[in-house]
């Protein structure tokens, strides 16, 4: 039986006051447990640093033959289930069993940081460093990102003024313009006005950054030529012939590269412990593909024999996209950690949305039973690509023996094998039951394989992630969604693989509906390409791509002290 810690945890820091109380590595040092010397690192200060160019092209010449640990989790409350907290916390852990050990993780989008989630390093004792750097500007990926976006519309928009050759249809522009901030004015716009020498008007719009296809494609480029490829094919909008038009038409892409090519770069800085971490990309996983960069998981592969990377929210997102996008790149998971809390469980046991505080907080063993189907929701999900996996119980101050005792009896009456962790509270100790759990799953060889093969139909391909991944009896196809099929096919761009937008709330597309809902039909409203990223995109329920601030954001307690430290950032 898996051991369920009875005393009591101490209480912790905030994760900035534990960032500040901590001496980070000397990046050199951090580096050098990869086998990587000071010459190979282009150093942002003391502890952060890019990869030179040479070093990483002799990293992605090497073969990949590490173990790739792909951390995911259950449908978490908005809080989170503390993923990212278990993926630092892991790599620590196998680090202290001697293993060459390095986590990849995503960079924070400031939307988020100053909205309702905070930062987006880890947490408590399992934590990348420099935090306040991490989460602000960091190294300027994102908004390099930004920029070569805008670029590219403020080029779409010039060509259009100046005479129009490519005959585009104002109508069907399908590129907006981006920023990293939670905006939701922004969302719809109207560009153009003021006269003939301000442009053609029309309606435009903002999304956050990290739903940019030009972060997706920055997270699947494999080398800068491939890059410079995949921006060269994205469809900004279409001609009054209804065919596509690309960045390539525009004759921007070399441009739209030149503002990458330092943003391709990984980014490699230490944990508390000093475990080496790629923090690398930021796709969302309710829009894009969730996870960081291909790049930053190949480097790990070849210069480390574990590497533990986390998909962004639950298994029905961004691992399914992981096995079914991701994987074909070259790049597939050995073993797959579920994340899942006492508070999750008891969010899907009480079955309330939005989530009551006060309820979640008092101890209800009922209700972490009655909410254990949604854990083992997504277990079966992880199961059903051929993927050994063990159920992280994340534990944190709060969760009672009898709470924890409840969800380890769950999983042993269905033969789930689950360690608790206290990653968050003990670091690298907090979680050495998870790594030899790990460590073991990864030795006995898995199975794994995409649910669907590419030459299948769009709808067949829907239809296999409704039903084997949602739990849906089925997709209904809006008219405007059945005209998209059709528009993609004679593009040539049916046998791309699907990539859903979906609320991160629930397991269907329905925010309120919690646990593991049957008798019910995904419902897909649109379906657009993204050509450089290399994934069909369908749209379902209300999921924004701008989000807009909460009533109480987190900005509301970031501040700077008379002395310039920063004061709030979680």
């Amino acid at each position: 039986m898996s051991r369920v810690p009875s005393s009591s945890l101490p209480s912790v820091p905030s994760d900035l006051e534990i960032a500040r109380s901590t001496e980070p590595a000397p990046i050199e040092d951090v580096a050098a447990g990869l086998g990587l010397a000071a010459d190979d690192l282009d150093r942002h200060g003391d502890h952060v640093a890019k990869l030179t160019d040479d070093a990483l092209s002799r990293s992605l010449d090497a073969e990949a033959d590490g173990t790739l640990v792909l951390v995911t989790a259950m449908t978490a409350t908005p809080a989170g289930a503390g993923k990212t907290v278990t993926t630092v916390g892991l790599g620590q852990a196998l680090d202290r069993l001697g293993e060459r050990a390095a986590v990849a993780v995503r960079e924070p989008s400031l939307g988020p940081v100053f909205g309702i989630k905070g930062g987006a390093a880890g947490g408590g004792y399992s934590q990348v460093l420099p935090m306040e750097d991490i989460n602000l500007h960091f190294t300027g990926d994102i908004h390099a990102i930004t920029a070569a976006h805008n670029l590219i519309a403020a080029a779409l928009d010039a060509h259009v003024h100046h005479g129009n050759d490519r005959g585009i249809d104002v109508r069907e522009v399908v590129w907006p313009r981006v920023l990293d901030v939670s905006d939701r004015a922004l969302r719809e716009t109207v560009v153009g006005l003021g006269g003939s020498a301000h442009g053609v008007p029309r309606e435009d719009g903002f999304r956050i950054t990290a739903a940019s296809e030009l972060m997706a494609v920055l997270g699947l480029a494999s080398d800068l030529a491939d890059l410079k490829r995949r921006i060269a094919r994205v469809i900004v909008a279409y001609d009054h012939e209804g065919e596509p038009v690309t960045v390539d038409d525009l004759g921007v892409a070399g441009a739209a590269t030149a503002l990458l090519t330092d943003a391709f770069r990984p980014n490699l800085v230490g944990t508390v412990e000093g475990t080496p971490a790629f923090v690398h990309g930021g796709p969302f996983a309710n829009i894009a593909h969730g996870t960081n960069t291909l790049v930053a998981d190949r480097v790990g592969l070849a210069l480390s024999d574990y590497l533990v990377t986390e998909a962004g929210f639950a298994a029905d997102l961004g691992f399914e996209k992981f096995a079914d996008v991701v994987s074909r790149e070259g790049v597939v998971p050995d073993v797959a950690v579920v994340v899942a809390t006492v508070r999750a469980l008891k969010y899907h046991g009480l079955g309330e949305w939005p989530a009551d505080e006060e309820r979640l907080d008092e101890e209800n063993v009922e209700a972490v039973r009655a909410g254990f189907e949604n854990l083992e929701h997504h277990a079966n999900v992880v199961s059903s690509f051929g993927l050994p996996f063990v159920v992280a119980l994340n534990r944190f101050e709060g969760d009672t023996d009898a709470e924890l005792a409840a969800v380890v009896e769950e999983c042993e009456a269905r033969e789930i094998p689950v360690a608790v962790s206290e990653a968050y509270h003990h670091g690298g100790e907090g979680a050495l039951d998870l790594a030899e759990t790990v460590r073991d799953l990864a030795a006995a060889g898995s199975s794994f394989a995409p649910l669907y093969d590419l030459d299948e139909s769009l709808e067949s391909k829907l239809e296999t992630v409704a039903t084997e991944v949602y739990g849906a009896d089925g997709v209904e196809f809006t008219d405007g969604a059945r005209a998209d099929v059709d528009r993609l096919a004679a593009d040539g761009l049916d046998r791309l693989p699907v990539c859903v937008s979906k609320t991160q709330h629930s397991v269907s597309d329905d925010p309120a509906t919690k646990g593991a809902p049957t008798d019910w039909t995904l419902t897909v409203r649109e379906l657009y390409p993204a050509a450089g990223a290399g994934f069909v995109v369908a749209l379902t329920g209300d999921v924004l791509t701008m989000p807009g601030l909460p009533a109480e954001p987190a900005a509301l307690d970031i501040d700077v002290d008379e002395d310039g430290s920063i004061q709030g950032l979680f």
